[in-house]
C-alpha cells in the first residue's frame, strides 16, 4: 500500500457458499413434512431449509448433496452445515457429515478514492474489461487466484473468489493498480 496512507482497507465478507455431502439418500418429502423452516420445491427436486443462527439457507437434494449460502465467514458456514446435518439426523436419516468445501466467497470493499475506469481498463487491457453499455463496473480477473473483481467508479469493489485468503490477496494486488488511476479530488 501507499506509504503515506497507512489505513487498512475494510474487506466485508457478505456471502460464503459451501457444499457438503450426507453420504446417504434423503427423502425430500419427509424433510418437507417433518422439518422446520422448510420450503419444498418438487419441480426442481430440492428442499430449501433455513437456519436462524447462523443465518444460512441450504438447498438439499435427494442424493445427499447440500449447498449452504448466506454465511459471513468460513467458520460460520461450517457451523451452519454441521447444524443442518444435525437437523437431518434428528429427522431420522443416517447422515454423516463429509466432503465439506467452501466453494465461493463474495466480499465488498471500498477504496478511499474514486477510480477512472477507462484509464484502469486501458492500462490493464488483457485482464480488465469495461463495457459501460452492459454493466457500470470494470471487471478484473486474476487467473492464478481464481478471483474476479468488479471495480466501480466510486471506488467500490465487489470481489468473488474461492476462499477468504484469495479474496484478501486479490484486493492487495489490485490496490496499486487502482491507486495509479484514482480521480483527482474536486476543489
Amino acid at each position: 500500500m501507499d506509504s503515506n496512507n497507512d489505513d487498512a482497507l475494510d474487506i466485508i465478507i457478505t456471502n460464503v457458499v459451501a457444499t457438503f455431502r450426507t453420504r446417504c439418500h434423503l427423502n425430500l418429502r419427509t424433510i418437507a413434512l417433518e422439518g422446520t423452516n422448510v420450503i419444498y420445491k418438487p419441480e426442481v427436486g430440492k428442499v430449501l431449509m433455513k437456519l436462524r443462527k447462523p443465518k444460512i439457507t441450504a438447498s438439499i437434494w435427494s442424493s445427499g448433496k447440500i449447498i449452504c449460502t448466506g454465511a459471513t465467514s468460513e467458520d460460520e458456514a461450517k457451523l451452519g452445515a454441521r447444524r443442518l446435518a444435525r437437523c437431518l439426523q434428528k429427522l431420522g436419516f443416517k447422515v454423516r457429515f463429509s466432503a465439506f468445501k467452501v466453494v465461493n466467497v463474495l466480499a465488498v470493499c471500498s477504496m478511499p478514492f474514486a477510480v477512472h475506469l477507462i484509464d484502469f481498463t486501458v492500462k490493464n487491457r488483457p485482464i480488465a474489461s469495461y463495457e459501460p453499455e452492459l454493466h457500470p463496473a470494470a471487471t478484473y480477473r486474476i487467473k492464478n487466484l481464481k478471483a474476479t473483481i468488479q471495480v466501480f467508479s466510486t471506488g467500490s469493489l465487489t470481489v468473488t473468489g474461492p476462499n477468504v485468503q484469495n479474496v484478501a490477496t486479490a484486493v492487495e494486488q489490485v490496490y496499486p493498480l487502482l491507486f495509479e488511476v484514482q480521480k483527482p479530488l474536486c476543489k
